[in-house]
């Protein structure tokens, strides 16, 4: 499976929202279950699944689907 699709999953199911929703125009506070327990729930899912720390400053400037695919390819996760 692609870390793409990995990716989406992690976030539908952290969230509790479709996968359909998971694109580039998904922001934080876009969605009501995209809220700041939301935030961490995904973080820690995403955490664990791709094996890595994510550092506080990206954390806060995770801020939307898009954004996170950048940030993550800081820690070597290649889309």
């Amino acid at each position: 499976m692609s870390n793409l699709k990995i990716y989406s999953e992690v976030f539908s199911e952290s969230l509790g929202i479709s996968e359909s929703l998971c694109n580039d125009k998904l922001e934080y506070n876009g969605v009501e279950e995209w809220d700041s327990i939301g935030h961490m729930t995904l973080i820690a899912a995403l955490e664990e699944k791709f094996k890595i720390s994510i550092e506080t400053d990206d954390i806060v400037d995770f801020s939307s689907y898009k954004k996170g695919r950048e940030i993550l390819q800081k820690y070597k996760v290649e889309f």
